[in-house]
């Protein structure tokens, strides 16, 4: 088994340094939730030091970005203002910065905390809903990288889920590069677990080859711990870590470039068999996913 090849390939990406070839190996992002209500019990609000562990563990088991969040996702949760998501963001993410010089995005959809963030020292915009116009201009003006994530209200779709998500991404993408975001700083995620039910996000896993067929750019794909994996499993969110590397085996054959986790040491055991076989061919190590050895 193969990893599914792009009718061409991608251009590397650098990042604070650090070259992102999308050619060699699967990245790992790893979460750090700023918030009091994560969906998996992980938060680390007002906490300054337990994100710095955090981060430090992260980065120690193979991470090559740390994604920072101030605004709990998961299904009926309470939406915060601006102003109260930065303030749990902007401290995290200054210590973070000072501690460790790896990539840093920031999971948000408000502009000024976008703006914020860039300016205290992250490096990629993680925009969960799409291509936002603000939040296009603030990244294209500061040269970051720009995740757009499909999202909408509700699992209603007029035709095809998959289908639908792929022209959604494409036409995100499209507008950002056409306002000034460069088209290989562009990264796009199909969303999983959002505006989608269980078997819609099955779907999506099932047929991720023809997402990163269709859309010229690398592929992000988050699902660590989701709630369809604890309905497939009968488990709790803690206790979803296997569900999670089954899952992420299958994102890494389909053609995700970067998978955006919890559990990072034993996700990054999960990525280095699932590249030696659909990748690489080879039962060599892959030094470059050996703990804190960063992006390469």
């Amino acid at each position: 088994m193969r990893l599914h090849r792009r009718p061409k390939p991608l251009e590397p990406l650098t990042i604070r340094g650090r070259v992102f070839d999308w050619q060699r190996r699967t990245h790992l992002m790893g979460i750090i939730n700023a918030t009091p209500d994560s969906f998996s019990g992980d938060g680390v609000a007002g906490d300054i030091a337990a994100a710095v562990e955090k981060a430090r563990e992260l980065t120690a088991a193979g991470c090559d970005i740390i994604d920072i969040g101030g605004e709990s996702t998961r299904p009926g949760h309470d939406p915060v203002g601006e102003e109260e998501e930065r303030n749990r963001v902007i401290p995290v993410l200054v210590a973070v910065r000072a501690a460790l010089d790896i990539p840093i995005s920031v999971d948000t959809f408000k502009p000024k905390v976008g703006e914020a963030a860039l300016a205290a020292g992250a490096d990629i915009i993680n925009c969960q809903w799409g291509a936002d116009a603000a939040m296009v201009e603030i990244a294209a003006r500061r040269s970051a990288p720009l995740i757009v994530m499909h999202n909408q209200s509700g699992t209603s779709y007029a035709g095809d889920c998959v289908s639908e998500v792929i022209r959604f991404l494409e036409t995100a993408a499209a507008y950002a590069t056409g306002c000034g975001v460069a088209a290989g700083s562009v990264i796009v995620d199909p969303g999983i677990g959002f505006g989608k039910t269980p078997d819609q996000n099955v779907q999506i896993l099932e047929r991720l080859p023809e997402v990163a067929q269709q859309l010229p750019y690398p592929l992000l794909v988050g699902l660590s711990r989701k709630s369809f994996i604890g309905l497939i499993t009968g488990r709790p969110v803690s206790e979803r870590v296997f569900g999670t590397a089954a899952a992420l085996a299958l994102a890494v054959a389909g053609g995700a470039d970067i998978v955006r986790v919890h559990d990072a040491a034993p996700m990054r055991d999960a990525v280095a068999v699932s590249d030696a076989v659909c990748r690489l061919g080879s039962a060599q190590p892959a030094p470059q996913l050996q703990a804190g050895t960063g992006a390469t």
